[in-house]
């Protein structure tokens, strides 16, 4: 079981060492660039290539889905109840308790602990949260909200695409298949990798709010995810894939849009930096678990 752990968190903590490193020794990294790569070219030929010609019932699907909609609710909730009572300020801090980081670490992970069928039900999950997340979480920081922002999203016309192939059973052509996966291929080695480099050149505030609020997050988590798995009858490796994308550390996007909006961006980047390692530092034992 250890060898199995460790070459499944091997990668993940090579290819983020590696943009740790990267950017501690003081070479550029053009993170826009990349991000806008990743987030309008090789992660909707990741989701159409994965999910078109996956072979899985579409009910596991459809879970996927439904659970990354109640575990969004079910964070947002507990986190709103948590934020009150200790008087901080929902708009900085709820995203990042309610957004774990299901694409940079989620999709690796998924990927490597449980193949190919992970990786679609993980991309499901994912595309579920991004959705949530770049739209009514977007709204809820900045206090407004474009229906056009849905509308700028390359995830979902892959998706649409990917269902047509799925549902309809025709063969996705072959070069089309290829170029996708070809492109698609870069999503998670350049997500971990800017995940390293983000790391690096955040720094936190306010240690203290930043610890007992990521133990909060990963708790939280793993609660949820647990929950979720015993509520909606889940087992393999879909209820695996819902407790690790549940139980991971908060979102670098959260630190993103707490400087763009001003929203404390120092405090949730030491949110975001603590529950990371923190999350790092429980991977083993999570894996343990849902393996």
């Amino acid at each position: 079981m250890f060898g199995e752990i460790f070459s499944i968190l091997a990668p993940v903590f090579v290819c983020v060492g590696i943009g740790y490193g990267w950017s501690k020794s003081g070479r550029t990294f053009d993170t826009p660039m990349v991000t806008t790569i990743v987030t309008y070219f090789a992660t909707p030929c990741l989701v159409f290539y994965a999910l078109a010609k996956v072979e899985l019932d579409m009910s596991k699907l459809w879970d996927m889905g439904m659970a990354a909609l109640y575990a969004n609710v079910a964070f947002a909730v507990i986190g709103a109840v948590a934020l009150a009572i200790f008087k901080l300020p929902q708009r900085a801090f709820l995203q990042a308790l309610t957004w774990p980081n299901v694409g940079n670490i989620g999709l690796p992970l998924c990927l490597l602990a449980f193949g190919e069928e992970g990786l679609a039900l993980a991309i499901t999950f994912f595309t579920v949260y991004v959705v949530i997340q770049l739209t009514v979480g977007v709204a809820f920081v900045s206090g407004s909200f474009s229906p056009k922002s849905i509308l700028k999203m390359p995830i979902i016309p892959a998706t649409l695409l990917a269902s047509v192939f799925l549902f309809t059973e025709l063969e996705v052509p072959a070069w089309l298949f290829n170029t996708t996966k070809l492109i698609g291929d870069l999503t998670i080695p350049l997500m971990l990798f800017t995940l390293g480099v983000s790391l690096a050149s955040l720094k936190i505030g306010g240690l203290g709010t930043a610890l007992w609020l990521s133990v909060l997050r990963l708790g939280m988590g793993f609660g949820v995810g647990v929950g979720l798995v015993e509520i909606m009858g889940l087992s393999g490796p879909a209820a695996g894939v819902v407790i690790l994308e549940c139980a991971l550390p908060a979102a670098v996007f959260s630190y993103l849009f707490a400087q763009l909006y001003d929203q404390r961006p120092q405090e949730v980047a030491g949110l975001v930096i603590v529950s990371t390692f923190l999350g790092f530092a429980t991977l083993p034992a999570l894996l343990w678990y849902v393996l």
